[in-house]
């Protein structure tokens, strides 16, 4: 077999291109199961690299579970290689607006997706070991020592000017030019988004949203007595533009909310296309959109995505994102861009908390500064491709018949959608009862729907444990299948 020559992407090191060359030839079934891949000197020899550089390529491949070695023969691609599930079906949601009752399903929830000692499959949180722990710690060391003042005092309410300057420059891989002084560090994008849609709505306003969508939306929603109507949302792709055009023309809603880059639980990504068509419809009606891109950097190939507010002439995107996903999830460091709604934003800001803690923007802004940033994003971003890609496949090997997984290209969360007869708020608590959390599909859902529904967290690193407990989850939802699980 010949080996084309290899194209390197931008960022990539050279032993990950030639796994990904081989990967390619695996998931194309150029290469089938049982097949003897190149030997390590032909592999060196065709495609002009190292031996090392092609035994990292095939320990990366080792480690993605593609291929095995055989003592004294080579590698050979593993027999037990699932086929990824399908994707889920295009979700068909109501067409009127609805109250959003979660709060008090996500409440008695809550404490077992984050309990201790629990293997967190229902959190979409990243492990800590995944973050740049040590430079951050290194850059809060300097902080507290050198900016002692600074870094015990109160904030301005705008935000810590040197970390909305870095914000700035980093915004403008994500298709917006933005001044440091239009820019309002929030505690989270969680924050954000709530004095977000405080800022743009009142109590009985209906709020247009995806659907499934983010059950830390829906709770704001409940929490600000505001509806919600969930628009047709495409599992790749993500809100339908002619159904958004159909219920803003028809005056049924106020303001729209959405994930834009790899939302959460489905990983959809909203083509540039369709961003720009979904900002047009908004600006015509006079409409705000509130964006959430807290996963915008967590692309596994090519540029970052652009935004919906990159498309944004009129000012009426509030952009909400934070370092949450990619630096460190207990910073609670985040931002938002309001646009023409900052008067409104940063006078609600200052009544709920006038001042974010100054020492983490400081340290924060510090670590921006010295471009370790980019090269950490290279790493996190080909961990989670490779931890997405596992859990899929292990979805595939052990859930029942007929069970459908997203395919996202970016993020840390899979949506796994399951046959008719699996009650997923059954089965999180029998995977309660292993020591396994899960996130139900009626979290997901303003009135509950989802039932045969779950997302799964792959932020956490693989390891036989989380293989076991992905197997126990498809375990347990077979045997409901088998027992004839009780309906909602």
């Amino acid at each position: 077999m010949h080996i084309t020559p290899l194209d390197v992407r931008t960022g990539e090191n050279l032993y990950e291109a030639v796994a990904d060359r081989v990967a390619w030839l695996i998931e194309n079934e150029t290469l089938r199961p049982g097949d003897r891949i190149p030997s390590v000197r032909r592999m060196h020899e065709q495609l002009e690299v190292s031996i090392s550089t092609v035994m990292q390529a095939y320990r990366l491949l080792e480690d993605r579970g593609l291929v095995e070695a055989r003592p004294q023969s080579g590698y050979y691609v593993r027999r037990n290689i699932a086929r990824r599930p399908d994707e889920p079906t295009v979700a068909r949601p109501a067409t009127s607006p609805r109250k959003v009752r979660v709060r008090s399903l996500s409440h008695v929830l809550m404490d077992k997706l984050y309990h201790a000692g629990v293997v967190k499959l229902g959190a979409a949180i990243p492990d800590v070991e995944l973050m740049p722990v040590k430079a951050l710690n290194r850059c809060f060391g300097q902080v507290l020592r050198y900016n002692t003042v600074a870094a015990h005092g109160y904030d301005t309410p705008a935000g810590c000017e040197a970390l909305r300057v870095e914000i700035a420059r980093r915004m403008l891989d994500a298709g917006i030019t933005v001044s440091a002084d239009e820019i309002i560090t929030t505690c989270g994008a969680t924050e954000g988004l709530y004095i977000a849609l405080k800022a743009v709505t009142k109590p009985g306003d209906t709020v247009a949203i995806e659907t499934p969508t983010y059950y830390g939306i829906l709770e704001k929603l409940e929490e600000l007595q505001l509806r919600s109507l969930e628009i047709r949302t495409d599992p790749r792709d993500g809100p339908d533009v002619d159904s958004l055009a159909e219920v803003v023309a028809a005056g049924k809603v106020q303001a729209l909310l959405t994930v834009s880059n790899y939302s959460n639980p489905v990983g959809s990504c909203i083509p540039d296309d369709r961003k720009r068509a979904i900002v047009g419809i908004m600006s015509r009606a006079g409409l705000p959109v509130i964006e959430d891109d807290v996963s915008g950097d967590l692309n596994f190939e090519g540029s970052r995505p652009k935004t919906l507010k990159a498309y944004d002439q009129d000012g009426l995107v509030l952009y909400c994102s934070s370092f949450s996903k990619t630096l460190s999830p207990g910073s609670r460091a985040g931002w938002c861009i309001p646009g023409r709604f900052a008067e409104d934003f940063l006078r609600i800001k200052m009544a709920i908390s006038p001042a974010c803690p100054m020492a983490t923007q400081l340290a924060i802004a510090a670590y921006l500064k010295q471009g370790g940033f980019d090269r950490h994003l290279r790493r996190l971003r080909r961990c989670y491709r490779d931890q997405v890609n596992r859990v899929a496949q292990s979805v595939g090997r052990h859930f029942p018949e007929g069970t459908r997984v997203s395919n996202p290209d970016g993020g840390h969360v899979l949506w796994v959608e399951m046959p008719e007869g699996v009650d997923s708020m059954q089965l999180h608590d029998e995977a309660a009862e292993h020591g396994i959390s899960i996130a139900p599909g009626p979290l997901f859902s303003p009135v509950g729907q989802y039932r045969n529904c779950l997302r799964l967290n792959c932020g956490i690193q693989w390891s036989p444990r989380v293989e076991a407990a992905v197997a126990t989850v498809g375990t347990l939802a077979r045997q409901q299948l088998s027992a004839g699980a009780p309906g909602p």
